[in-house]
């Protein structure tokens, strides 16, 4: 069973019966979160090639075919659902445009469930540093991100994937737990960990604390 609002479960059945505009409504709630998770794990040989949202709309074609048997027995909260969904799309999208080259990329395949494309240092180390913005912030910004991503690459892989998971796609503990097969309070003190591993890293990083 799930926890879904009792809303969502509305929404739920009448799109699993085909009422459109349930199934409409019912993607626009998401379709921000899952485009978030899509750019931080889309691979970046593929810029310019593959836009986010063409990601998310393959997946949702996908996700509306499938709905009905999702809705007969759900095993997973429903975002968590659509996330692993358009994860299994983006993991098609990655296949269908690197081919061969996706041999090298296996590594950046994350170890929490279902195999989803990892969220890599460099990624996150943008993410990280998104906020310069002026022209003086950003003649620094490609120096600040290499000792960034040399910080994320020190840390563990699932250290790295709790802090992708709760703050650039902002999954709840809880969300975070299901998504990594640990337990809340697991899932609690990994986040707990990694974000003060990361913090101590940073402030050693030259001129970070005043960005």
């Amino acid at each position: 069973m799930t926890d879904e609002s009792s809303e969502d479960r509305d929404l739920l059945a009448c799109a699993a019966s085909g009422d459109q505009e349930a199934l409409r409504q019912l993607f626009s709630r998401y379709r921000d979160r899952l485009k978030r998770m899509v750019h931080l794990r889309l691979s970046r040989r593929l810029s310019g090639r593959v836009d986010d949202s063409d990601v998310v709309q393959e997946a949702f074609l996908e996700i509306s075919q499938k709905l009905p048997e999702y809705a007969k027995a759900p095993e997973l909260p429903f975002f968590l659902w659509l996330r692993h969904m358009t994860g299994l799309k983006l993991t098609e999208v990655h296949r269908r445009h690197l081919g061969t080259q996706l041999r090298d990329a296996d590594r950046e395949v994350s170890l929490h469930r279902g195999g989803l494309p990892e969220a890599d240092s460099a990624s996150l180390a943008a993410q990280l540093l998104g906020k310069l913005t002026t022209p003086s912030q950003a003649a620094i910004k490609a120096e600040q991100r290499i000792y960034v991503q040399e910080a994320l690459n020190s840390m563990d892989p699932i250290d790295r994937e709790v802090l992708a998971l709760k703050h650039f796609e902002q999954l709840s503990t809880s969300e975070i737990a299901q998504v990594l097969g640990l337990s809340k309070a697991g899932a609690g003190s990994r986040y707990l960990r990694a974000i003060k591993r990361l913090r101590d890293i940073l402030e050693r990083i030259p001129g970070f604390r005043d960005l």
